[in-house]
């Protein structure tokens, strides 16, 4: 499939309400009662809710964040990144969440979105190696296999990104989209060499026994944290709703990144399936706290120049056919 099919590929809106309303069942945010006078938002999610990745997501949630600001939010989950932009410009989302890096690639097809809170000051995406592979620089990728969840998530063009400063390509690194569970288990069970994903996969991958190579994909190349994404529209037409969100996802960062022990067990608390792997879950914010939350001047802003070096990188590896204006990409309005 070429570039442009797989960023042209739309989910019906069919399928789209059925998953809003049956992830909005699951986590229990039925509009009633002391909700009933909020306004009511859906949030698309670009992997499962119950990945850690999310936590200040589903700790506001949790701690009553958003209930404070006005706002009852329903979590939806799609296919990558990507998707989640795509479906925001159509009118199918309020908000919703892929790397900083995303619009980048978006906006050059016509997918008008942008930015409006960066969760970290460098970037989520971890390029992780089994150590058995006998993989000491990015050339000896060379005829290797790596996973990332899906070709419409941006860890896919991370992965491209990162094999091009090597000077490879898909020809000669084989990139399958395995999944949010296969695409830590095919690295853990040997059926592929590694991955480009989020910290939690390696540690997952760690405890079944299984040594790896970890490198933050920003030794390779200028990545970006998760990011609270919004289209242009959105962005016009309702920026309070847009200010209250960001606020109560910021005031929960902050407060993991001061006490991630005590960040993991209320998350255990919000995300029941956790429940007796505080430890895993401290680890893994543990190492967002140390590895992807630092470098921020104000928690949520976009540093401009980050954002500019990293278009450019894309472009000049053919990443992306064309650059957008930089303000195109993200706007710190709403970081307070």
């Amino acid at each position: 499939m070429t570039f442009q099919a797989k960023l042209g590929s739309m989910w019906s809106l069919g399928r789209s309400a059925l998953l809003m309303g049956g992830v909005a069942a699951a986590l229990g945010t039925a509009s009633t009662g002391a909700y009933a006078q909020n306004q009511a938002i859906t949030y698309l999610l670009p992997a499962p809710a119950s990945a850690v990745a999310f936590a200040p997501l589903m700790l506001a949630q949790k701690k009553g964040y958003f209930e404070q600001a006005g706002l009852t939010v329903r979590f939806v989950s799609v296919q990558g990144g990507a998707d989640v932009g795509k479906q925001l410009a159509a009118g199918n989302g309020d908000l919703g969440g892929a790397l900083g890096d995303t619009p980048i690639v978006l906006r050059p097809n016509g997918v008008k979105v942008k930015g409006v809170a960066l969760l970290g000051g460098r970037t989520l995406h971890q390029l992780m190696i089994r150590s058995d592979r006998n993989v000491k620089n990015l050339t000896d990728l060379k005829g290797k296999t790596l996973t990332v969840i899906a070709y419409q998530d941006t860890s896919f063009y991370a992965a491209q990104a990162v094999l091009a400063r090597a000077g490879l390509t898909r020809q000669d690194v084989a990139i399958q989209a395995a999944g949010p569970t296969g695409v830590w288990q095919q690295v853990a069970e040997g059926k592929a060499d590694g991955l480009v994903g989020a910290p939690e996969w390696g540690i997952q991958i760690e405890q079944q026994g299984v040594k790896v190579d970890w490198k933050s994909t920003d030794t390779f190349f200028p990545g970006m944290a998760q990011a609270i994404m919004a289209s242009d529209e959105t962005i016009a037409k309702r920026p309070d709703m847009v200010k209250k969100f960001v606020g109560a996802v910021v005031r929960s960062l902050n407060e993991i990144k001061a006490d991630p022990k005590a960040a993991a067990v209320a998350y255990t608390e919000a995300v029941p399936s956790y429940k007796g792997q505080e430890a895993f879950v401290e680890k893994v914010l543990t190492y967002y706290v140390k590895t992807v939350y630092p470098n921020q001047s104000k928690t949520g802003a976009f540093d401009p120049d980050r954002v500019s070096k990293l278009q450019d990188y894309y472009a000049s590896k053919d990443i992306i056919r064309s650059k957008s204006p930089v303000n195109d990409l993200f706007t710190n309005q709403f970081v307070q």
